[in-house]
């Protein structure tokens, strides 16, 4: 399941791309054709890309949420939850072989 969102994932990154190359090549013949200012132009690159990085944010935080949805319902155990557990564990260990000291 991971493969395929990051599949999608790509996917979107790569028509993102392909936008942001034929929105400047507009825009730079809009320019040429004296329809824009190059400051105009620059401004409309600009809110694009800013844009297309919000989105990609969004993406990478549904992509997280999926992902956390899928381990649990499988039941998989986190890295943090298995570090807690080292932890409980070390601790456990520790009270046991000072019990045996005494």
């Amino acid at each position: 399941m991971s493969d395929l969102l990051k599949r999608g994932f790509l996917l979107g990154l790569g028509a993102a791309v392909l936008g942001k190359e034929s929105l400047k090549k507009k825009l730079d013949e809009m320019v040429a054709n004296d329809e824009l200012t190059v400051k105009q132009a620059r401004e409309m690159l600009r809110k694009f890309t800013e844009r297309g990085e919000s989105k990609a944010a969004e993406w990478s935080e549904q992509q997280d949420e999926q992902k956390n949805k899928i381990i649990d319902e499988l039941g998989i155990a986190t890295k943090e939850e298995l570090k807690e557990l080292e932890v409980r564990l070390q601790q456990l260990e520790n009270v046991h072989y000072k019990g045996e000291e005494q």
